[in-house]
């Protein structure tokens, strides 16, 4: 299904700018997440600067509201970052599992064919040695060795090349499985990060609770 999407005309023309774009995007991404970082510094030091100085309190729920757009702006640009990472890598893992798909199912068709035609070529050669031994002339059955030698050697030509394709397909084989492993390897990691996203959405928020009672 995702071979076919990449199939598509407007995702191939995409495809020549996707570089480009994706280093553009990080490191806009990286500059948000740096800016956020200088502003939650910034008005972390001056919320505890207004709190030690009892101010007005209109003052300090100004700097409190500013500090946390400070941290929600950290939490979001932190995320899309590392989100639009996963994006690349997993986009990167379903191109190249496609492409194995493609190459192991050509390597299969490339296999039944040689197997196909070495069956025919042998059933070949057993025909021409039936008719060799029932034909008693010298001269005919020299030419039937001839030939009969001929037919061997293409049939362990064709073997070696049967021999050479199968070997390509398992090839194929453990590259594809390696491959899969990498996507639920990489699969796992996200769940186990998204976990940690909604246990850190969490602290913050009792932590915004806590700040606001205050």
């Amino acid at each position: 299904r995702w071979q076919k999407i990449f199939m598509i005309p407007l995702w191939s023309k995409m495809a020549v700018f996707w570089n480009k774009m994706f280093l553009t995007i990080i490191v806009l991404l990286i500059v948000l997440f740096l800016d956020a970082v200088r502003e939650v510094r910034k008005y972390s030091a001056i919320h505890v600067n207004e709190k030690a100085a009892n101010v007005n309190t209109n003052a300090f729920d100004h700097i409190q509201m500013k500090l946390f757009r400070s941290q929600r702006n950290l939490y979001l640009s932190g995320f899309s970052l590392f989100l639009w990472l996963v994006l690349r890598r997993t986009v990167t893992l379903l191109t190249q599992l496609a492409k194995g798909m493609a190459s192991h199912a050509a390597l299969e068709t490339q296999v039944n064919d040689a197997t196909e035609a070495a069956k025919r070529y042998m059933a070949e050669n057993e025909r021409l040695q039936e008719a060799l031994s029932e034909k008693g002339s010298s001269k005919k059955k020299e030419s039937a060795e001839a030939t009969d030698e001929k037919l061997k050697k293409e049939v362990e030509h064709l073997k070696a090349e049967l021999q050479m394709t199968s070997d390509a397909l398992h090839k194929a084989n453990n590259e594809v499985t390696a491959v899969k492993k990498q996507s639920e390897g990489l699969k796992r990691e996200y769940d186990h990060l998204m976990k940690e996203y909604e246990r850190l959405q969490v602290g913050s928020s009792g932590w915004l609770y806590e700040h606001d009672d205050l």
